[in-house]
Formats: C-alpha cells, sequence, structure tokens
C-alpha cells in the first residue's frame, strides 16, 4: 500500500534523539520523521484521499520513529507505521445487520425487571392504614 506513494510524496527528516543513549544520542541524527500531504498524492483515489482525511481530521499525515540507535532501522518503522495509518484509515467496516431478540433474552429481561421491582417494593416503608 505504502509502496504505491511515490518516494518523492514522502518528506523525511532526520533529528537527534531524546532519551539515553550517551554520546551517541549527542552525536548522530537517528530521529526519523516522515510527512506525507495525502491531498497531492497521486498514490490514491479522490474517493481514498478524502476517507484518509476524514478518519485523521488532517491532509498532513506524520510518523515518526526514534526506537532504535540506526537511522535505517527507525526509517523502516516509521514508514511501517504510515502504512498502517493508511491500513487502518481505509478499512471497509462491516455492515451490521438487525437481528430481533431471542424469544429467551426477552423473557430473560421481563423476569429481571420483575425482580427488581419486588426488591424495590420491599424497601418502601409498610402501609399502616
Amino acid at each position: 500500500m505504502i509502496s504505491d506513494i511515490p518516494e518523492n510524496e514522502i518528506e523525511i527528516t532526520f533529528s537527534r534523539s531524546s532519551g539515553p543513549g550517551g554520546q551517541n544520542v549527542n552525536k548522530t541524527s537517528t530521529k526519523v520523521q516522515l510527512q506525507w500531504n495525502v491531498k497531492n498524492s497521486s498514490a490514491f483515489s479522490e474517493e481514498q484521499k478524502d476517507k484518509i482525511i476524514a478518519f485523521y481530521n488532517s491532509e498532513i499525515l506524520y510518523a515518526s520513529n526514534q526506537e532504535t540507535r540506526s537511522q535505517i532501522e527507525n526509517r523502516i518503522r516509521a514508514i511501517k507505521k504510515l502504512q498502517n495509518m493508511l491500513v487502518i484509515a481505509l478499512r471497509e467496516e462491516k455492515i451490521r445487520l438487525a437481528t430481533k431478540p431471542s424469544f429467551a433474552s426477552r423473557l430473560k429481561r421481563l423476569i429481571q425487571k420483575q425482580r427488581h421491582s419486588q426488591v424495590k417494593q420491599l424497601r418502601k416503608k409498610p402501609d399502616l392504614d
């Protein structure tokens, strides 16, 4: 799916990661940030683009990763994140078919209502007339 997106449509930036890592964190830019403009993409149809934009309420999708010490590995993971975001946004929702409650479930509900009503009646103060 993301392999359909041309490489030139994804803007990739690298920066220094935060957190532990000693000198490696201070001298290497291993954090990867991806930015993809959905509206200007030629990879998806207008309908798919509208669905992605509506799902995320944004025309630009961002994904970043800084989990590993390797810039290449972080880039691969960020691309997978973006890919998963698209899969989630384009997933077709199942249409729910309305069904009627079964006779047994209706009966069970009525019995529970009667029982609850009896409990409430027992809580009342007795009538002394």
